[in-house]
Protein backbone atom coordinates (compact mmCIF):
# COMPACT_ATOMS: atom_id res chain seq x y z
CA UNK A 1 0.00 0.00 0.00
CA UNK A 2 2.98 2.59 1.25
CA UNK A 3 4.84 1.65 -2.11
CA UNK A 4 1.31 2.70 -4.43
CA UNK A 5 1.36 5.98 -2.23
CA UNK A 6 5.01 6.79 -3.04
CA UNK A 7 4.80 6.19 -6.84
CA UNK A 8 1.77 7.98 -6.82
CA UNK A 9 3.55 11.22 -5.11
CA UNK A 10 6.68 10.46 -7.28
CA UNK A 11 4.32 10.48 -10.47
CA UNK A 12 2.71 14.06 -9.28
CA UNK A 13 5.57 15.86 -8.02
CA UNK A 14 7.04 15.06 -11.63
CA UNK A 15 3.53 16.01 -13.60
CA UNK A 16 3.64 19.03 -11.38
CA UNK A 17 7.09 20.40 -11.97
CA UNK A 18 5.73 20.16 -15.81
CA UNK A 19 2.63 21.70 -15.99
CA UNK A 20 4.58 24.72 -13.59
CA UNK A 21 7.21 25.25 -16.19
CA UNK A 22 4.84 24.63 -19.58
CA UNK A 23 2.21 27.66 -17.77
CA UNK A 24 3.05 31.09 -18.80
CA UNK A 25 3.50 33.87 -16.36
CA UNK A 26 0.95 36.54 -15.95
CA UNK A 27 1.61 39.53 -17.68
CA UNK A 28 2.90 37.33 -21.06
CA UNK A 29 1.46 40.17 -23.25
CA UNK A 30 3.67 42.30 -25.23
CA UNK A 31 3.10 45.09 -23.11
CA UNK A 32 4.96 43.79 -20.05
CA UNK A 33 7.78 43.58 -22.91
CA UNK A 34 8.17 47.66 -22.69
CA UNK A 35 6.79 48.02 -19.12
CA UNK A 36 3.52 48.34 -19.61
CA UNK A 37 0.81 48.38 -16.45
CA UNK A 38 -1.56 45.59 -16.15
CA UNK A 39 -4.57 45.80 -14.32
CA UNK A 40 -3.94 41.81 -12.89
CA UNK A 41 -2.60 43.40 -9.11
CA UNK A 42 -5.96 44.59 -8.66
CA UNK A 43 -8.77 43.65 -11.46
CA UNK A 44 -10.55 40.66 -12.52
CA UNK A 45 -8.13 38.22 -13.36
CA UNK A 46 -9.99 36.15 -16.19
CA UNK A 47 -11.03 32.76 -16.51
CA UNK A 48 -9.35 30.08 -15.05
CA UNK A 49 -7.90 28.00 -17.66
CA UNK A 50 -7.57 24.22 -17.68
CA UNK A 51 -3.90 24.43 -17.24
CA UNK A 52 -4.27 26.11 -13.50
CA UNK A 53 -7.38 23.39 -13.04
CA UNK A 54 -4.95 20.23 -13.47
CA UNK A 55 -1.98 22.32 -11.38
CA UNK A 56 -4.69 23.00 -8.23
CA UNK A 57 -5.51 19.34 -8.65
CA UNK A 58 -2.14 17.89 -9.05
CA UNK A 59 -1.02 20.31 -6.10
CA UNK A 60 -4.13 18.92 -4.15
CA UNK A 61 -2.84 15.34 -4.73
CA UNK A 62 0.51 16.03 -3.44
CA UNK A 63 -0.44 17.58 -0.57
CA UNK A 64 -2.50 14.33 0.37
CA UNK A 65 0.40 11.97 -0.89
CA UNK A 66 2.70 14.09 1.55
CA UNK A 67 0.90 14.35 4.65
CA UNK A 68 -0.51 10.18 4.36
CA UNK A 69 3.44 9.70 3.92
CA UNK A 70 4.08 11.80 6.55
CA UNK A 71 1.61 9.94 9.00
CA UNK A 72 2.74 6.72 7.98
CA UNK A 73 6.14 7.86 8.75
CA UNK A 74 5.94 8.63 11.84
CA UNK A 75 3.54 5.60 12.87
CA UNK A 76 5.61 2.95 11.53
CA UNK A 77 9.36 4.38 12.28
CA UNK A 78 11.86 2.57 14.42
CA UNK A 79 14.05 4.26 17.25
CA UNK A 80 17.35 2.49 16.38
CA UNK A 81 18.33 -0.14 13.95
CA UNK A 82 20.09 -2.11 17.13
CA UNK A 83 16.54 -2.21 18.76
CA UNK A 84 15.65 -4.29 15.53
CA UNK A 85 17.74 -6.56 14.98
CA UNK A 86 18.35 -9.82 16.57
CA UNK A 87 20.79 -10.04 19.28
CA UNK A 88 24.23 -11.88 18.80
CA UNK A 89 26.19 -13.75 21.59
CA UNK A 90 29.84 -12.60 21.91
CA UNK A 91 31.91 -15.13 21.58
CA UNK A 92 33.37 -17.40 24.26
CA UNK A 93 36.76 -17.25 24.60
CA UNK A 94 38.22 -19.40 27.73
CA UNK A 95 39.58 -17.27 30.69
CA UNK A 96 43.15 -16.78 30.96
CA UNK A 97 45.24 -19.03 32.81
CA UNK A 98 45.55 -18.12 36.12
CA UNK A 99 49.50 -18.05 36.99
CA UNK A 100 51.38 -20.63 38.90
CA UNK A 101 50.84 -19.68 43.11
CA UNK A 102 54.36 -19.38 44.52
CA UNK A 103 55.75 -21.18 47.41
Amino acid sequence: MITAVVILHVLVAILLILIVLIQGGENVDITAAFGGVSQAAFGPRGAVTTMQKITWALAGIFMCTSVTLAVWATRHSSSSILETSPAKAAPKTPAPAAPPAKK
